[in-house]
């Protein structure tokens, strides 16, 4: 192992869109503190980076899924991998951020000492090289999924004869041209790949054991690009933002307050693709909308690939793998070249890093949300975990810009560490909360391993992102909460920055 110490005052983890952005925050609001991205992969774009499948696209829109900083640019606000990535290398570039990632290195471990107020992190180079490094501060844009394995439901593929395929590994060799296709799955990336795949293969079916709730929208923002062309960009860009905003927490609201309202709504819209007569059973799920995320059908594709006659819905349990395809337990018999498992992600919890305080493992599972950032009674620690009902960038943004503050206050105060304080006695009172109010497989089958969620601010994960922000750009940082200290006799003068050794 290398031993030699590389002292930064952040490092983040993780290159894609919470990474980035925290970076492009710091440029801008906490310069003198430098840092350094550390990234698992050779490319920056994480999850925009890692999938490769047909289609692969936003299920937000791009006014929001962007960050608040730097307008989308693009005519379609519903966009695409490469668009994705082209906006994020943009970024990375013309903020000079690029030179500051280090790709091909994987943290496993990290263990904060209070006697130097470091993080000491181990990582793995791409060669097997393991290398230690350390930093003041700890912040993870290390994503909500496991990149090594996807959810595995446990089929006995038996004596199917053709290929399996999921989505997270998508092959680049795959040619389903002519082929029989069936997706297991209707969440929104089978969603995505049924359209996409359906204009080559000879037939995609999407089975389904239970139907989800479809919101078509046009991939294109009528007003963003009248906006675009009668006002300057950013004020375009902010108007278009807040407008999605504020109709996406309108949205959210009528489906948990007027559930029935909100389904007859839905319906309506698929009626209008499909036809006044189209049986809305595949798409009349057993709960109310926005239990779990809708999933988001731009320009009707998949209707249009439905009404073509090249996709398929089809709602069964499975009863075999045979030769050809997929038995039901109804006796119907799906014909398959290619079986793609599109079952869901596998939650995971701070990238799988093994955290640790003075050689003591911490479980997170043990410690509370503090303002959705940070974490009960651990220092310099930061981490970035998006809302459920609304776009990922947006929580990305006001956490970024929250640590951005209190870097500064650590720095005015002349301290080092930074910990949110939660006395036992203090714990003995919270009214513990589901961290998660929604019924979804992969959200429900992580609950064990995600941290503590309080029914009261500050000590929660909340899901309103304008309350949220409202509270964390106006509520004093030093919040009586947050104690601020020097980490012991060693510390360094307080104006004295941390070498970064590149």
């Amino acid at each position: 192992m290398t031993n030699t110490a590389t002292d930064f005052d952040v490092m983040i983890v993780g290159a894609g869109i919470s990474g980035i952005g925290m970076a492009a925050h710091m440029k801008e609001k906490a310069p003198g503190h430098d840092f350094v991205i550390v990234e698992r992969r050779e490319n920056l774009g994480g999850t925009w980076d890692l999938f490769r499948y047909p289609g692969i696209r936003s299920d937000s829109d791009m006014h929001t899924l962007g960050f608040d900083f730097e307008p989308w640019k693009h005519e379609k606000s519903i966009a695409d991998g490469p668009a994705i990535l082209e906006y994020l290398d943009r970024i990375v570039d013309e903020r000079d951020i690029r030179k500051h990632m280090r790709f091909g290195h994987k943290v496993l471990a990290a263990d904060w000492r209070e006697s130097d107020g470091r993080w000491h992190v181990t990582l793995e180079t791409g060669e097997g090289e393991k290398k230690h490094l350390t930093a003041n501060w700890l912040y993870l844009g290390s994503g909500y999924y496991d990149y090594d394995e996807p959810y595995d439901p446990g089929f006995d593929f038996g004596e199917f004869d053709g290929r399996i395929v999921h989505p997270q590994f998508w092959p680049e060799d795959l040619d389903y041209t002519g082929k029989n296709v069936v997706v297991i799955g209707s969440g929104a990336t089978a969603v995505t790949i049924v359209p996409s795949m359906s204009d080559k293969a000879a037939k995609v079916t999407m089975l389904q054991r239970t139907p989800t709730w479809m919101f078509s929208r046009p991939a294109k923002d009528a007003l963003a690009n009248f906006l675009r062309k009668i006002l300057p960009e950013k004020l375009a860009y902010r108007i278009t933002r807040w407008k999605n905003i504020t109709l996406q927490d309108f949205g959210f609201k009528r489906a948990r307050t007027q559930p029935e309202k909100m389904a007859a709504t839905l319906h309506k819209r698929i009626r209008k693709s499909m036809g006044e007569d189209y049986d809305l059973a595949p798409f009349t799920p057993p709960y109310n909308p926005w239990d779990q995320r809708l999933c988001l059908v731009p320009d009707d594709d998949l209707f249009t690939a439905l009404k073509s006659g090249k996709a398929d819905v089809v709602t069964g349990h499975i009863k075999a793998f045979e030769k050809g395809g997929v038995r039901l337990t109804d006796d119907r018999f799906l014909p398959a070249d290619i079986v793609v498992t599109a079952t869901g992600l596998k939650l995971a919890v701070a990238g799988k890093i093994q955290l640790a305080r003075e050689g003591q493992a911490i479980d997170l599972a043990q410690h509370y949300y503090y303002k959705g950032c940070m974490f009960s009674n651990l220092p310099n620690l930061a981490v970035v975990f998006g809302y459920l009902n609304a776009s990922w960038t947006l929580r990305a943004d006001i956490n970024s810009d929250y640590i951005c503050r209190v870097l500064n206050e650590s720095r005015a105060k002349g301290v080092d560490v930074v910990e949110p304080v939660l006395t036992a006695e203090a714990e003995a009172r919270i009214e513990e909360d589901d961290i998660f109010d929604f019924s979804s497989g992969y959200i429900q089958r992580a609950k064990s391993i995600m941290p503590k969620n309080a029914v009261a601010y500050p000590w929660r994960l909340n899901q309103e992102y304008v309350v949220d922000r409202k509270r964390m750009k106006e509520e004093p940082v030093d919040d009586g909460l947050l104690e601020f200290r020097r980490h012991g006799a060693n510390a360094r003068a307080a104006d004295q920055q941390l070498e970064a050794a590149e």
